[in-house]
């Protein structure tokens, strides 16, 4: 979820439940040539995911967020974002949102500060009450794949049924679907949309049309419901 307070900004920041609603997949984007970073946020949105994460594993990352933010149609996030300094080069950048692999207080109390939706990771029942403790009702749940997968989530919805994730790590368009069947799941964050040799060699039309597809899938919670029955990520 938004953590509560936000600061310092002239318009109120979209909420981390209202963009994992936008499309059933975040796509997770590693940026290491610059001139590739329009031209790939262009074919994603094109392909119906409009929401998109860069992680900041490399030099050219906080500059393609800033590049990317540009784009029309887009809501440009960081990945990656372990400290409190990564979270306002990010934001600085002109990042809507951060994406965490875990989460510190530190980090939480700086996304706060700055008003910056956080999407803190969490892969223990441990970690998400812990984070149950400090508000959020939205988490990140990494690596899914090798942290239990579908069943591991599926269990978590017992006890901890006031929790949505957004599950990431070696999650393919075949296993999304068994995630997003499930009820406790907003969305699935994932890199196939954008394989690395596509992105290098510019196929540019494939990509979109890995994005359409991904965009095909259905979210379980939304197809039993037909609305969106959570609440909002503000406090």
């Amino acid at each position: 979820m938004t953590p509560p307070g936000a600061k310092n900004n002239a318009r109120t920041p979209p909420s981390m439940h209202m963009l994992c609603h936008q499309a059933p997949v975040i796509p997770v984007l590693t940026i290491t040539d610059l001139a590739h970073a329009v031209p790939l946020a262009e074919a994603l949105v094109a392909g119906g995911l409009p929401v998109l994460e860069v992680t900041l594993r490399t030099p050219a990352a906080l500059q393609a967020i800033s590049l990317m933010a540009r784009v029309p149609g887009v809501t440009i996030g960081a990945g990656t974002v372990l400290n409190p300094n990564n979270a306002r080069e990010a934001h600085r950048a002109g990042a809507t949102f951060a994406v965490s692999p875990g989460a510190t207080h530190p980090l939480i109390d700086c996304c706060e500060d700055l008003g910056l939706p956080l999407l803190p990771g969490a892969a223990s029942a441990t970690e998400i009450m812990q984070l149950i403790d400090r508000g959020f009702d939205l988490m990140k749940f990494f690596p899914a794949a090798a942290t239990g997968g579908a069943a591991a989530l599926q269990s978590f919805g017992g006890p901890l049924s006031q929790v949505h994730f957004c599950p990431t790590g070696g999650i393919s368009q075949d296993s999304a679907k068994d995630y997003l069947a499930l009820p406790n799941v907003a969305c699935v964050g994932g890199s196939w949309v954008a394989p690395t040799k596509m992105v290098q060699d510019e196929r540019w039309g494939e990509i979109r049309q890995l994005a359409h597809l991904a965009r095909q899938l259905e979210n379980g919670r939304h197809r039993a419901n037909g609305t969106d029955r959570h609440k909002s990520d503000s406090k």
